[in-house]
């Protein structure tokens, strides 16, 4: 039973999920010669759930490589990916603050699906869960959007916002799992690394929607 797992993210609220869980982590980052971004290329017609689910074990994949790479001591890895729907078009990260207002223009005033899947594995064994969740967005006029994005918050996130941060005045509803919607979806991770053989305590886990 392993004490500790490697986190391949660089999301700091991954990490700080994590930590509520009361899970002992370490990071395992991309080396400098990595192309982490090229993971996140979407195939031709590729639906949202099949990207997401596939991503995810791409990271993994490098994940355990940069492992065995460094030598470092054996423990599980954590990996997850989160995208944004609208339909069957996903929303990844902006390429810059244009696209991010094209991305807040679509998705005002509709209901898109928030896809996390997670995956935890060692050399021998591999789990993975997705988490789906639904947000409302409400009708945003052109200077709610110019202002959120004009606050930087957007840029490097799936579907150009954060719902922990300024995003929150914007949304009318959600359905789901909040942490997910965050990026880790707390109720399944904890179920993953149980079985792995993790303690994990339940206790200081948000409600579900």
């Amino acid at each position: 039973m392993s004490k500790f797992i490697y986190l391949a993210s660089q999301s700091p609220r991954r990490s700080q999920l994590l930590a509520q869980l009361g899970v002992h982590h370490e990071l395992l980052l991309p080396d400098a010669d990595e192309d982490a971004e090229a993971l996140e290329a979407v195939l031709p017609n590729e639906a949202p759930t099949a990207y997401v689910k596939r991503v995810t074990q791409l990271k993994l994949d490098a994940a355990l490589q940069r492992l065995k790479r460094r030598g470092l001591p054996p423990a599980p890895v954590l990996c997850s990916d989160t995208t944004v729907a609208l339909g069957r078009r996903i929303f990844g990260k902006p390429a810059d603050a244009a696209d991010a207002v094209r991305m807040l223009k679509e998705l005002s005033n509709t209901t898109h699906r928030v896809l996390t899947a997670v995956a935890l594995g060692t050399a021998r064994q591999r789990e993975q869960v997705l988490c789906a969740s639904r947000v409302t967005f409400a009708a945003l006029s052109a200077g709610q959007i110019q202002a959120y994005v004009a606050s930087g918050e957007p840029l490097g996130k799936a579907g150009a916002y954060a719902v922990q941060g300024r995003a929150a005045a914007l949304i009318a509803h959600m359905s789901g799992s909040y942490s997910g919607i965050m990026g880790l979806p707390m109720f399944e991770t904890a179920k993953l690394l149980q079985s792995f053989g993790m303690d994990v305590s339940l206790r200081d886990s948000p409600k579900r929607a």
